[in-house]
């Protein structure tokens, strides 16, 4: 890879059926083999599932879920003068949303049910009401970052 050039970020297409870029993200995240057709079946019926517990948009619960769940700062190992340190950095939005997306997917992994869109869309409406595993995970970041505050002046 060359040094003075820069590569551009891909980004992935907007979604067919939502017409959302977080969708998209989401199909992506989700995606094994290749298999995209199959990953966008998983996420509509996702949403589905959510449309039916709800009573709302999934689109919506989905986002306000993504707000819900994105770190503002996150830790950083730095090695200075032979020690390291934990350096608290702020995280830039398209970081933190692949995050939030990311800690979903996991969390909805660890969870008991049938199958994973059951357990994807209790994760994402758990997260959208502030009270899942992925909303610890944040709070864990958080205060991992707070507690390395002293470090904050390596940056």
């Amino acid at each position: 890879m060359s040094r003075k050039t820069i590569s551009k970020k891909r980004l992935p297409t907007i979604d067919i059926k939502y017409k959302s870029y977080l969708v998209s993200l989401l199909i992506q995240r989700v995606l094994k083999s290749g298999k995209k057709t199959l990953a966008q079946n998983l996420i509509y019926e996702t949403f589905d599932i959510i449309r039916d517990k709800t009573n709302k948009n999934p689109l919506i619960v989905f986002e306000v879920a993504i707000k819900n769940a994105r770190p503002l700062l996150e830790v950083k190992t730095k090695r200075i003068g032979g020690s390291t340190y934990r350096i608290p950095i702020e995280v830039n939005s398209f970081r933190s949303i692949n995050l939030a997306i990311r800690w979903i997917i996991k969390h909805a992994h660890k969870r008991v049910g049938r199958g994973i869109c059951v357990k994807l869309a209790s994760e994402i409406i758990d997260t959208a009401n502030n009270s899942s595993l992925t909303i610890k995970k944040k709070e864990e970041t958080h205060k991992n970052a707070e507690a390395n505050k002293a470090f904050s002046h390596f940056q």
